[in-house]
């Protein structure tokens, strides 16, 4: 190739090029004559040397060495080397680099211009590259062609402006005469740019907002003209009056109207006008219709344009386009809490939405949905939800379980419909719900004494029909333990009447135990519910006794604790096993309002029994790391478990019993503030489950007066420790602190090195994407045990 090929004959050789390997080839040979002719003192061919370099760099290959010849080609004279030369610097030039402060003086000179596109060369290239100290010397300059005659001179300045206003804060001031001024042209292109300047102005500094307030009548003024002219071929699009405009200057109304009444009041006329004279049929119209609507939202409109805004978001809803149905329910989820009934009128489409193919319109109905759940329509809501989450995507069905306990913990109607509700959910996804549903569950069945025998029914049939979802089997067995002599009877008038044998209650528990499917956790369930049978039955306990001794050599440890601790029950301290084993008493929640995995106040509640000293006999019910949440006192605790059991303290069985059974109850551990900023808190709590073992809990608040969304939490730690992640209570964070998020993570660290672990924090606040990192170091209360 020689060293005069024209540019489109060497993209046209490289497009050849067979290999990567040819394509390098002929980009060095190029390259090599290209530098060659830079050495040059009189090179005629500067521009198509460069322009054929800004190819190559746009290819991905190294082209620095063309920065030095980008500075003499600015200097040039010539308008034709200068626009390439410009066009270099921006491309190889950035504020970081030494040969960027080169241009400066070159810059300035060309502001000063006769010739409009040369000064338009020099506007475009500092609003690109502009370092700070670019900024601050050519600073007057932008001002003074701020003030120019040349519309085309001014709307370039003005969003040069913009540039050096985001890259030196201070200089904002020198700009806002001159933006002020520039919202009386008549050129859209001036007036747009005046508009972004103004919107930075605006953000940067609020007393720059307050005087900007009093432009608030022109503003409407210019939209007014823009809605009501008549056809322009010049800036119409699709029918719409130059909608870039129109889209601009409403953003700037909602800054200017924000928390203000005086400003609000002026717009409201306006917008109402704009809402119901745009035209929906058409992508453009939608998007001057969409930044209306989020203006009627952000300002302190009138409740009547409110309820305009949010009906034009349900047509949104009814919309082809996929993207224009998932802004809708963005915001409309921000303003379900505090314009709940106008919302609430389109809940039939939002519904809908959730047999949407598109997982991102999925997601956000979803969201939309368990928000709209109030007591009025929980019924008809609850039976949609369970219909989506029987057919939702594996992603969201942990977030869809999640949201369907909260809203039937708040709202249920009955205790038996939020039975039925809960046992509906673990029967169709029991893998994905979290950790404490089993217990809550345990609880809400506890305290419905007149459900019990319904209840043991439901779950025996559940269990024989299935014993894949843990969660369902965890309580099953547990039913099944404590009220088998209901089950036994028979004479469940609420169901169906089922006869049940001794045989075949003792073959469902023996069938979990055997099952591979089973955890050591569901195991533990079974084990127990079966010696807890060993009160309930008469003709079955020889059967029970060998069941629980074939598990004293189990290689689980827990597992075998448990059926050793049974043995010794059976052998050594018979008379006492009715006592032990009796059935659990209500345990209630102090706080009224509480939602899942969150209690405030003593968990449980005292009932006249024998006192105990600590390291007393207890036999649980569930596992223990279950049992016990590290919210719950463990001194109430153990007297409802043993509750009518007296034990006396030296010289009797019991203390015997006291030494083969002590030391089982768990360290309770406070949480701790781990990290707090923009309003977000999280608090971590920590329980030790095995030697190894530790699982923290993460609590996530929002104390702020705007709502998260897109809520996670990512962790880290060191490579010799294991993570497990467990699915979150959800990903959004109401304001003023009215719901939390909790995420568990398990931790297993063998080695026992020190252990650390880093927590970023991402949320999305009002549109705008925020993340953090926090670093733990200690684990409190850990460190004694670890």
């Amino acid at each position: 190739m020689s060293p005069s090929v024209p540019l489109q004959e060497m993209i046209r050789a490289i497009r050849s090029a067979r290999t990567q390997c040819e394509e390098r080839g002929v980009i060095q040979r190029e390259c090599a004559a290209i530098r060659a002719q830079f050495r040059q003192a009189d090179n005629g061919g500067r521009s198509h040397n460069l322009a054929k370099l800004l190819y190559v760099h746009m290819l991905g290959y190294p082209a620095h060495f063309g920065q030095m010849e980008c500075v003499r080609m600015i200097a040039s004279p010539r308008y034709s080397e200068k626009r390439v030369g410009y066009l270099g610097a921006m491309m190889l030039l950035d504020e970081k680099q030494d040969a960027s402060l080169l241009i400066t003086n070159s810059i300035k000179n060309d502001l000063s211009h006769s010739n409009q596109y040369v000064q338009s060369l020099a506007l475009c290239t500092l609003a690109c590259m502009g370092s700070a100290e670019m900024c601050r010397d050519l600073a007057p300059e932008i001002d003074r062609l701020l003030r120019a005659s040349n519309s085309y001179i001014k709307k370039k300045a003005a969003l040069c402006a913009v540039h050096i206003v985001r890259k030196v804060h201070e200089l904002g001031e020198l700009f806002v005469p001159a933006a002020r001024s520039l919202l009386s042209e008549k050129n859209h292109g001036v007036l747009h740019g005046a508009v972004v300047l103004i919107i930075e102005l605006c953000e940067q500094n609020p007393e720059t907002l307050e005087r900007f307030r009093k432009t608030v009548p022109d503003l409407v003024q210019i939209m007014k003209g823009l809605v009501l002219s008549g056809y322009s071929p010049e800036h119409d699009v699709a029918g719409i009056s130059d909608p870039f405009l129109q889209v601009r200057i409403l953003r700037l109304l909602r800054i200017l109207g924000r928390n203000n009444e005086g400003a609000s009041d002026s717009m409201n006329d306006l917008l109402a006008q704009v809402a119901t004279n745009t035209d929906s049929t058409k992508t453009v119209g939608n998007a001057v219709l969409y930044e209306t609507v989020l203006t009627v939202l952000d300002i302190k409109s009138e409740s009547g344009l409110r309820v305009l805004a949010v009906n034009i978001l349900g047509r949104f809803l009814l919309n082809n386009d996929r993207n224009i149905r998932y802004i809708a329910m963005t915001s409309l989820q921000k303003i379900v809490g505090t314009d709940h009934n106008a919302v609430q009128r389109h809940r039939g489409t939002i519904v809908d939405c959730l047999k949407d193919q598109d997982a991102s319109v999925k997601r956000r109905a979803l969201e939309l949905s368990l928000a709209l759940v109030s007591a009025s329509n929980i019924r008809s809501m609850m039976k949609e939800l369970l219909l989506f989450l029987s057919s939702c995507p594996p992603e969201l069905r942990a977030h869809a379980a999640s949201g369907i306990f909260n809203a039937a913990e708040r709202y249920a109607p009955s205790q038996r419909w939020h039975i039925d509700t809960m046992l509906h959910v673990l029967i169709t996804a029991g893998g994905d719900v979290r950790d404490e549903t089993v217990p809550n569950l345990i609880q809400l069945i506890t305290n419905a004494s007149e459900l019990h025998c319904y209840t043991v029914h439901k779950l025996y049939r559940a269990l024989l029909l299935d014993i894949s979802q843990q969660s369902l089997v965890q309580v099953a067995c547990w039913c099944i333990g404590e009220y088998g002599d209901l089950l036994l009877k028979g004479d469940c008038q609420e169901t169906e009447p089922v006869q049940v044998t001794e045989d075949d209650a003792l073959d469902a528990l023996e069938t979990v135990l055997q099952s591979h499917m089973s955890s050591p956790a569901t195991r533990g369930f079974a084990l127990t519910a079966t010696m807890k049978l060993s009160t309930r039955i008469t003709d079955n306990v020889d059967r029970i006794r060998s069941i629980v001794s074939i598990y004293g050599s189990c290689i689980d440890v827990e597992l075998q604790q448990r059926a050793v601790e049974y043995n010794a029950l059976f052998r050594k301290y018979d008379h006492m096993r009715a006592a032990v084993l009796e059935r659990m008493p209500v345990i209630e929640k102090n706080s009224p309002g509480h939602t899942n995995g969150e209690s405030t106040g003593e968990a449980v509640k005292d009932v006249p029994t024998a006192k105990m000293k600590q390291g007393e006999p207890l036999l649980l019910q569930q596992p223990a790391n279950q049992v016990h949440r590290s919210d719950h006192p463990p001194g109430p605790a153990v007297d409802c478990l043993v509750s009518g059991l007296s034990v006396h303290a030296a010289g009797t069985a019991g203390g015997d019993l006291l030494d083969l059974l002590g030391g089982f109850e768990p360290a309770e551990l406070s949480p701790v503030l781990a990290y707090d900023k923009g309003g977000v808190t999280l608090t971590l709590s920590c329980e030790k489950q095995s030697d190894t073992g530790l699982t923290v809990t993460l609590t996530a608040s929002n104390s702020s007066d705007s709502d998260l969304s897109s809520f996670t939490l990512q962790a880290a730690v060191p490579k010799s420790v294991q993570l497990h992640m467990k699915a979150p209570s959800g990903d959004s964070l109401p304001a003023r602190g009215t719901a939390k998020v909790t995420q568990m993570v398990v931790l297993n660290n063998p080695n026992k090195v020190n252990l650390k672990m880093r927590v970023r924090v991402s949320y999305t606040r009002q549109g705008s994407p925020f993340q953090d990192t926090v670093q733990i170091d200690s684990f409190p209360g850990l460190d004694s045990q670890l």
